[in-house]
């Protein structure tokens, strides 16, 4: 048999150039958006009940394009478009999923998922209570949340807080590439409904990431579980900055400075908001004596202060200053133009890095 020749260049064989094309493509680094495209396609070869559908999530492959691809791939059955109705898209994915099926949906932007609230409140979060655990609602609700990327209200709202308050939803929000694969698997997997926050300014982010190898490890349950469970972003020993979401890169960015001013902060990725791991962050503040919450929501009754509370009720005789928050402002959410002064920075961080009481 002869071999047959790279049509790009004559002097090698087609396997030799779709060898090195591949090597090529596994020293390239991964999207957080692609992880994401990766996950939901893996989702949906390792179990046929899976099914995506939201708005243009089919054909156009979703605003995003988190969904490219997939109605190509497995078919207009499984990856598909519905009307502009959320609260219909929630209402249809209960009936799915009470029915074997696992709905994956997209809300398209945070605030858009306002008028499918009631479905989640009054029904996706309360059905295995209701039917004394019956019936669970494996579903998946993603929504692109919060800012960074110069959108207006409705497109950038930092929403978390109502569904962390919500008994029966699990709420995960993953900051970096290998956790948008590894969560979302985990949330397709669920057997109770996950509300799944993507931060939209991470989307074009880039790490060296190996999917496959985190797809094999995943499938043999060589990776460890995320849900439930915070990660340490960054070890330190001074004070801890805890954060999740898009707020995470952030407090890395301000800890780098920190450190070029001889201050070690550590990094808490929250990453799993419900359930919450306390372990983690509560042994990092008692390390540390000091901590700071850094989130994009607005910080009146929100995620953030849950946190202060549960590191002050537990942390309380190993704390050397009280914990602070760096949050957006209590005010809806504003222009692009303006963006920047409301989203925490580095710089805020470190203004409140300074008020952590360093006086012997």
């Amino acid at each position: 048999m002869t071999a047959t020749t790279s049509r790009v260049n004559p002097n090698v064989s087609a396997a030799t150039a779709r060898a090195a094309a591949k090597a090529a493509n596994e020293n390239q680094p991964v999207t957080f958006g692609k992880a994401l495209n990766t996950a939901l396609a893996d989702g949906l070869l390792a179990d046929d009940s899976v099914v995506i559908f939201g708005e243009d999530v089919g054909t156009l492959g979703g605003v995003f394009r988190i969904t490219d691809g997939l109605t190509a791939r497995f078919g207009a059955q499984r990856c598909f478009d519905t009307p502009l109705a959320e609260s219909g898209i929630v209402g249809m994915a209960v009936g799915m999923a009470i029915n074997g099926m696992r709905p994956v949906i997209e809300m398209q932007f945070d605030a858009f998922a306002y008028p499918a609230f009631e479905q989640v409140a009054s029904h996706v979060a309360k059905m295995r209570n209701r039917t004394q655990g019956k019936l669970s609602l494996p579903l998946v609700i993603r929504i692109p949340y919060a800012g960074g990327v110069g959108g207006v209200e409705h497109h950038c709202d930092s929403s978390e807080g109502y569904y962390a308050h919500t008994p029966g939803l699990k709420v995960f929000t993953p900051s970096c590439v290998e956790d948008a694969y590894l969560m979302l698997r985990e949330a397709i997997d669920s057997d109770d409904p996950v509300v799944f926050f993507e931060p939209k300014k991470l989307y074009w982010s880039k790490e060296q990431v190996d999917l496959e190898q985190l797809a094999r490890d995943y499938e043999a349950k060589k990776s460890a579980p995320t849900e439930g469970s915070a990660r340490i972003a960054r070890a330190g020993s001074d004070a801890t900055l805890i954060a999740y979401g898009p707020s995470v890169s952030t407090a890395l960015e301000a800890a780098k400075v920190a450190a070029e001013e001889g201050i070690n902060l550590e990094v808490v990725d929250v990453r799993s908001i419900v359930p919450f791991d306390d372990e983690t962050v509560c042994a990092s503040v008692r390390k540390t004596g000091r901590a700071i919450v850094v989130a994009e929501a607005q910080g009146f009754a929100s995620v953030a202060s849950e946190i202060v509370a549960r590191v002050q009720e537990r942390c309380f005789h190993s704390l050397a200053a009280p914990v602070l928050r760096v949050t957006g402002f209590d005010i809806p959410y504003p222009a692009p133009t303006l963006e920047k002064y409301h989203l925490p920075s580095a710089e805020r961080i470190l203004d409140a890095v300074d008020q952590l009481q360093w006086e012997a």
